[in-house]
């Protein structure tokens, strides 16, 4: 057995275990946060905080970095996972007859978009919002949750949530260099415009 070998075992054998903390007392709750219509009011809580500390034309550009942000991520793991193409934990013949299934997904397993996703968006907020609020690092509440609740469901395995978080980890943080450096380009220009 290959080191590979070994680490997917392993990562099979604690989703078995993670997956069956589950109980159906809690299946509601977990489907409710594994939605991601679930989370329209934080993205509003983004936008607010957004548009208040920065002003409506820095805000708007912010929200524009933000869906490329999301669009990139997105694309970027359906890549991923039509490259990997791992099965799902609800599609694996080796565990899903002795997993908690909620939810069938027939899409590929690793990376898990979600944990991606969320933890890119979570940082790029952080950063660029921490010197106007306390307390932004709560943001990534959000992702912790999110990336839990597709074990729970049944649809990721550890290994994907995991390097998903750290892939969004680096895709957050390009993001926001990125604007970093587009809004000192507007600044520069406005004092440009000013002093002339």
């Amino acid at each position: 057995m290959t080191l590979l070998d070994e680490i997917i075992q392993y990562d099979k054998e604690l989703l078995v275990f993670l997956n069956g903390l589950g109980n159906e007392n809690w299946d509601t709750f977990w489907m409710t946060l594994t939605n991601q219509f679930s989370w329209i009011p934080l993205y509003v809580l983004f936008l607010v905080l957004i548009f208040k500390a920065l002003g409506w034309k820095k805000g708007l550009i912010l929200m524009l970095f933000t869906a490329l942000l999301i669009t990139f991520s997105d694309q970027l793991t359906v890549f991923i996972k039509n490259y990997t193409e791992r099965l799902r934990p609800n599609r694996d013949p080796q565990i899903n007859d002795i997993i908690r299934i909620i939810k069938n997904n027939k899409s590929f397993s690793f990376v898990s978009g979600h944990a991606t996703t969320s933890t890119a968006v979570s940082l790029f907020m952080h950063l660029t919002l921490k010197k106007y609020y306390k307390y932004t690092i709560f943001f990534f509440i959000w992702p912790l949750l999110f990336a839990y609740s597709r074990i729970y469901i049944g649809v990721h395995f550890p290994i994907d949530v995991t390097m998903g978080a750290l892939l969004g980890l680096l895709i957050g943080f390009v993001f926001y260099r990125l604007s970093v450096k587009l809004l000192l380009k507007i600044d520069s220009k406005n004092i440009k415009v000013k002093n002339s």
